[in-house]
């Protein structure tokens, strides 16, 4: 992850599942970019285009191996992701040689290991289930939120680092995201906004997940939404502690161990190499 070429910043187009990326070395030269730059790049037509852009920054944390800065597409930051973490992770394990790393983020430190080629598992850290943490504008359960939106009723909400909304549905194929996604994230019992999520237990191990990503829209995949999906699941007896959660994208195997940790395997993917020309951005 070389930062700076004689043309410009040098990136990376990295993506999880279809869940894609940008993601920039400011390791040796910090890098500052505002929202409207963020949004010209997220553009794909104009831009380079992807569903969060990522910062590799040097850790404050001396076990860290890197800080992960996170921000949508829309120019808003994000604490978590669970695809850019894979990313990431794999990134720094090929620089190091080694088949683990550390990667500091707003929400935490975030252990990986290589889990096979191109493969990597990461603990996301313990899923926050006091409606205070996901966080949720008022005191209630988490397990079963008072919120109903035409046919969308009885969400859990389960924080991941960012908050999410899971809908258990019959049919998650036939749930219009793109219509209800909007109002359900700036519902106003979710203050810093919502991930929302339509799911369908197909076995004690399996789930079909889609996901609107507050400050994105409707992605492929969407790593802590497949984490919330299987905890919320969990709890409400739905099913076990592990399975597969099924993304537009493709498939995650999620695990919520007894001591509340939650652990994401799957895979990465890196598309191209490219070369940002800041001065051309407004």
């Amino acid at each position: 992850m070389n930062a700076v070429s004689p043309q410009g910043r040098n990136f990376l187009k990295m993506h999880g599942l279809g869940n894609d990326f940008v993601v920039l070395d400011a390791r040796q030269q910090p890098l500052v970019l505002n929202e409207q730059m963020v949004r010209s790049l997220a553009d794909r037509r104009t831009g380079v285009g992807f569903d969060q852009l990522i910062l590799v920054e040097p850790p404050h944390e001396r076990k860290a191996d890197a800080f992960m800065a996170i921000v949508n597409a829309d120019g808003s930051p994000v604490d978590a992701c669970g695809n850019a973490t894979r990313c990431v992770a794999w990134l720094l394990m090929q620089e190091s040689g080694r088949e683990e790393a550390v990667i500091e983020t707003n929400a935490g430190l975030l252990y990986a290991q290589a889990a096979g080629p191109k493969t990597v598992a990461v603990d996301m850290g313990p899923a926050r289930l006091a409606w205070q943490d996901v966080p949720l504008a008022k005191a209630m359960d988490t397990a079963h939120l008072p919120l109903a939106f035409e046919e969308l009723s009885d969400p859990a909400a389960v924080g991941m680092g960012n908050p999410h909304a899971v809908f258990f549905v019959n049919d998650a194929e036939s749930v219009d995201l793109a219509r209800l996604g909007p109002p359900l994230e700036h519902h106003s019992l979710f203050p810093e906004r919502c991930n929302i999520e339509v799911a369908q237990v197909l076995s004690p191990e399996r789930i079909r997940m889609r996901v609107w990503e507050h400050g994105t829209g409707i992605t492929q995949a969407c790593g802590t939404g497949a984490c919330a999906t299987l905890v919320a699941a969990a709890r409400r007896g739905l099913t076990g502690r592990r399975a597969e959660v099924v993304l537009d994208g493709g498939t995650l195997t999620i695990e919520w161990r007894p001591d509340n940790r939650v652990l994401m395997t799957g895979p990465v993917a890196l598309s191209y190499a490219g070369i940002l020309d800041i001065s051309l951005l407004p």
